[in-house]
């Protein structure tokens, strides 16, 4: 009999270090720029996802110390209860304004919004489609809803149409029928074909729901994100989740769409109803970035200059870039052990840039994964892509 119970958590620990799939956690020293302090030696940051740099604006920083200065250092309760704050309404309704909705909900992550409300949107007799390379917190919601479930190929319309056409013969019928993607694809940079998505799922009488994290600040009307990217309405999209935590450079989740959305998701999400509401300076700060993303269209503009310099000189090196139509630009490598050493080589030459393995991405998918940043320089890519080619000949990739 075995007398420790919970043995099997290093063992199992052990198994992921010796086939080279266990994260091995750097330490960041000081703030997340592209020219940082990484573990201690100064390196170019190419895997955040803070893509315009916001985190380090000065408007932002200061909204977040003079909040503390005027409301103090946190909320004291949930939203519900005592945490409902004055910041927390005024950036609900400047994010609503930013989207073009009725309305907007500020959750405290994104893996809060969609575990809390993708759940409670269906239930038994309903039905969801999910794009089979969804994110985990999708997949983390759709489990914990008693609907069936249906997967389709990666932005394979026709199988999503199969997919929908198989639905409609269901007996009973189902209730209602709820298609979920992210806009953007977190580990590949592909965009989701929103537009026909959303054409088939009015036919078929769907729901649409987008997870847009990595789409706001990058895609659309000066960032707006994948919504306006297709100029699509909110009749054709029902649901437009996002997340502060990338290209507005803070942290927190949201919801977006019309008021009943809204005032459904605040009633029936136990992720919103039972967390602590957003401390005062992180509500000021991301009512700050949406300011700058109003007014300042630079860090859009240098932000895709950036992806286009870097994407091209990785292709031209002979590189694969795989399907990537955004900042962040796979180079696939294929073998989780040899993405770690390119990753350390990386490391060694002053760039840092993680690998991507299984299980996040295949088990022959590994990747060192890249993300763009407004604020890197020409000096600070053409060092990188220096580094890159070193690197990919030592290995005989290139």
């Amino acid at each position: 009999m075995n007398r420790n119970p919970v043995s099997f958590l290093g063992a199992e620990y052990d198994k992921l270090v010796t086939n080279e799939l266990d994260w091995r956690l750097r330490v960041l020293q000081g703030p997340s720029t592209p020219k940082c302090v990484v573990d201690g030696s100064n390196v170019t940051m190419l895997c955040s996802n803070n893509y315009l740099n916001l985190s380090n604006h000065p408007k932002v920083k200061d909204a977040a110390i003079e909040a503390v200065r005027s409301h103090g250092a946190g909320s004291g309760s949930v939203r519900p209860i005592a945490g409902n704050m004055d910041l927390h309404i005024e950036l609900e309704r400047r994010l609503a304004a930013f989207k073009d909705a009725e309305a907007s909900l500020v959750y405290q992550t994104g893996f809060a919004a969609n575990s809390g409300l993708i759940p409670q949107l269906v239930d038994e007799g309903d039905l969801m489609i999910s794009d089979e390379l969804n994110h985990g917190s999708i997949i983390d919601g759709v489990r914990l809803s008693k609907a069936d479930r249906a997967v389709y190929k990666h932005c394979d319309m026709d199988d999503l149409r199969e997919v929908l056409e198989n639905a409609e013969m269901h007996k009973p019928s189902y209730r209602r029928i709820l298609i979920i993607t992210d806009g953007v694809f977190s580990m590949d940079g592909d965009v989701a074909p929103l537009d026909k998505i959303a054409a088939l799922a009015h036919d078929h009488g769907a729901m649409v729901y987008v997870d847009d994290a990595h789409g706001e600040g990058v895609l659309g009307d000066g960032g707006r994100g994948i919504v306006s990217h297709f100029n699509l309405s909110r009749d054709d999209v029902h649901v437009e989740m996002g997340t502060f935590s990338k290209a507005f450079g803070v942290v927190g989740g949201h919801v977006s769409g019309s008021r009943d959305l809204v005032n459904f998701a605040y009633n029936k999400s136990r992720t919103w109803l039972l967390s602590g509401s957003h401390p005062p300076a992180v509500a000021a700060a991301c009512i700050a970035a949406i300011d700058v993303l109003e007014t300042e269209p630079k860090h859009v503009k240098n932000l895709w200059r950036n992806t286009e310099r870097f994407r091209e000189q990785m292709q031209s090196l002979g590189f694969d870039t795989g399907k990537s139509m955004t900042p962040i630009i796979p180079i696939m490598v294929g073998d989780s052990g040899t993405a770690n050493r390119f990753s350390a080589r990386l490391y060694e030459l002053g760039v840092f840039a993680l690998p991507i393995v299984f299980p996040m991405v295949s088990k022959d998918g590994a990747r060192i994964r890249t993300i763009m940043n407004s604020g890197l320089t020409v000096h600070d890519l053409d060092q990188a892509i220096a580094a890159f080619e070193k690197v990919g000949r030592e290995l005989d990739m290139i």
